[in-house]
């Protein structure tokens, strides 16, 4: 049998979960005796878009199947196109497209997305919130870039169970450090900004809660700097040696895990070349809280002044 051959695109290698997803990639590619190779984006869509046409089109040798994660809010439909009318079969992840069904009937190769359910990563955030502050108050929440349909279901799913008594005030950063470091520095320069009173720091991913951190830690005065790193933070994704090692350190509160997809969607795509079998269109990961909820309410209740 023809040896595999993967083409996994990812978004950036500068946040933890895409760094863990290129890892499950590389490990499930050497399981199946598959060749993978991994593109990174460095989150400009024209690049991911580029990038993969490129590759499509190519004189060469073609990957088997393109698996990719979008950078924006789109999925990329002419390039998903291009790919099937290739032969290449094509898996989105953590991401759904309308032009699935479409593809999957008008071709033989694989077509199918496996994603999270970002609504209810978004409803556990929301009950951590309740956990972590349960008497009320404000938080500053840190979201995804506004193209992005992750970062947008996850904010409404905070919405629908976070405690009524609890204010959010949003800012915007692009899923990494670096990026969500550079907001709440900036925001902290504003005039009214260190004066709010703050009762949690709650960010879309892990590695933006981290550069939160990191820019609190910046701030000069010490009882200012104290007050906020003594907030609870909370990230998600979850990633055994960032995500939850964190939470574990008392870095973060709480997360929520988020498994890495592209192993599975590897995997899939192997007996489906195998059997002729088209998988199923949509495949969702589980996800939960790191603690448990249970747990978490339990640890602030311990916490909190009798």
């Amino acid at each position: 049998m023809k040896k595999l051959n993967f083409l996994v695109s990812l978004t950036t290698n500068d946040n933890d979960y895409q760094i863990e997803q290129a890892a499950a990639a590389e490990e499930a590619a050497r399981k199946l005796g598959a060749d993978v190779q991994i593109v990174y984006a460095d989150n400009d869509a024209i690049t991911q878009s580029q990038q993969l046409l490129k590759i499509i089109q190519s004189a060469g040798a073609r990957p088997d199947a393109i698996v990719f994660e979008p950078v924006g809010s789109t999925g990329l439909p002419q390039v998903a196109r291009a790919a099937a009318a290739a032969g290449i079969g094509w898996v989105i992840l953590n991401r759904e497209a309308d032009y699935i069904a479409q593809l999957r009937s008008a071709h033989r190769v694989p077509v199918f997305s496996i994603t999270s359910d970002h609504r209810e990563i978004g409803r556990i955030q929301g009950l951590q919130i309740a956990a972590l502050i349960p008497d009320g108050g404000s938080v500053l929440y840190i979201q995804g870039p506004a193209g992005s349909d992750a970062a947008q279901h996850r904010a409404e799913g905070m919405q629908e169970t976070k405690p009524a008594n609890v204010q959010v005030r949003m800012l915007r950063a692009q899923w990494t450090e670096g990026s969500a470091h550079k907001a709440v520095d900036g925001w902290l320069h504003l005039s009214t900004s260190r004066a709010l009173q703050m009762d949690g720091i709650i960010a879309q991913d892990d590695s933006m809660a981290m550069g939160a951190r990191n820019a609190f830690q910046e701030i000069a005065d010490p009882a200012q700097r104290d007050r906020w790193l003594g907030l609870p933070f909370t990230g998600c994704d979850g990633m055994p040696q960032t995500g939850q090692a964190w939470v574990r350190s008392g870095m973060l509160a709480a997360t929520v895990v988020v498994p890495a997809n592209t192993g599975l969607a590897l995997e899939m795509l192997a007996k489906a070349i195998a059997s002729g079998i088209m998988p199923a269109e949509r495949t969702f990961t589980d996800v939960q809280s790191y603690p448990a909820l249970q747990e978490l309410t339990s640890l602030n209740s311990r916490k909190r002044p009798s």
